[in-house]
């Protein structure tokens, strides 16, 4: 992995690895959402690189201690300023930007059912840095944080391979997902800034991240609405990367030249089935009775409440549906091949050592603030 190479290597093996970088070690770089579960990490990622001007656009009521702890533990020459500001305030944003040569832009609004507050979080947040950045020259790239839950997956036969080469949703409303909806717009919206105004992007699409401090299940396996956990994953893989895997690959696709404009998406090698993670959470975490609805089902099931949403004119909400059904639980397979080939990533943590710390942060109850 390079990013094991530039810190145990020689320094001849570091020069060259470093000369694959569009900036050098003292340029300035800009960390949006930094307090959140991967942007600690992506800090993390880019000290272990050699980088030593990192700022990190915080919240006002963000709580930044691991990050000011990572300034003091990081040794002499490195800074990692702390910047309190709001990506909603144009001010804000031309202050953070000044003089930076490459943003990592991961702040999003997560975990909001409002179609209206997902779009100003992660939409209007975005236009305003993007705007901010047109008054930067010196800028060199902008990596955009999306999210595996842009792509459509309708039209793929069952167990295809989903990659970078597959359709994004085209009317993400319809999804009645606000994040989804957001993701999209937001993709959009950087897409178009790079064909209006030149600005040099990479858009970088995890799957589902996984480690110590996030205690959720995920939706891929099943849900729990119904006073149950309902299990609708069966066989089909997870596209899990691990939180420390998923940073360096954020934090490479910021440096490697020759890759502007590219789309990435980050999985890791080994991608257990919804049925094996959910017997293994059962062993290590908790036990509790789980129901398996098979695919032909669980598709039926979208099919029906789908309908009887729309019947009802929204008064039961679009929770479940068939778009939902073909990104979530479609049987399907996923690549990561794109990433290697083009910033040298493979993912340094392993599965059984990744489920151990994540499964270890359960029973402990650590849920990142």
């Amino acid at each position: 992995m390079l990013a094991e190479q530039l810190a145990h290597g020689s320094a001849q093996n570091v020069s060259a690895a470093r000369d694959t970088f569009i900036i050098g070690a003292d340029d300035p770089i800009l960390i949006t959402g930094a307090t959140g579960f991967i942007g600690s990490r992506v800090i993390e990622s880019l000290l272990t690189l050699g980088f030593r001007e990192l700022r990190c656009l915080v919240r006002p009521s963000s709580r930044a201690e691991r990050v000011q702890a990572l300034s003091q533990r990081s040794g002499s020459g490195v800074r990692v300023e702390v910047m309190k500001g709001n990506l909603l305030s144009c001010k804000d944003c031309d202050a953070a930007v000044k003089g930076i040569k490459v943003i990592y832009h991961l702040a999003a609004g997560t975990g909001t059912k409002s179609f209206a507050e997902a779009v100003m979080s992660s939409v209007v947040t975005t236009r305003n840095l993007l705007d901010a950045s047109l008054r930067e020259r010196a800028l060199r790239r902008v990596v955009n944080v999306s999210s595996f839950t842009v792509y459509t997956n309708t039209n793929k036969p069952h167990r295809n391979v989903l990659d970078e080469s597959c359709p994004v949703e085209e009317h993400p409303e319809l999804r009645g997902d606000a994040y989804c909806y957001a993701k999209v717009k937001q993709d959009e919206l950087v897409i178009s800034y790079g064909r209006q105004f030149g600005i040099h992007y990479v858009i970088v699409r995890p799957g589902y991240v996984y480690g110590p401090g996030k205690q959720a299940i995920s939706g891929r396996v099943g849900i729990d609405t119904f006073g149950f956990f309902l299990h609708l994953g069966g066989s089909n893989r997870i596209p899990f990367t691990y939180v420390d895997n998923c940073a360096d690959a954020i934090a490479l696709a910021g440096l490697k030249k020759g890759i502007d404009g590219e789309v990435l998406n980050v999985v890791d090698d080994e991608l257990p089935s919804s049925r094996q993670f959910l017997s293994l959470y059962k062993k290590n975490v908790r036990r509790f009775r789980s129901f398996y609805l098979p695919h032909s089902l669980s598709y039926a099931f979208c099919l029906l409440w789908e309908r009887y949403s729309r019947w009802s004119e929204g008064q039961l909400p679009l929770a479940f549906n068939r778009r939902r059904w073909f990104v979530d639980w479609k049987d399907t397979r996923y690549s990561n091949d794109k990433l290697k080939g083009l910033v040298g990533w493979s993912p340094k943590v392993p599965l059984a050592e990744g489920l151990q710390r994540y499964f270890e942060g359960c029973r402990n109850g650590n849920e990142h603030a």
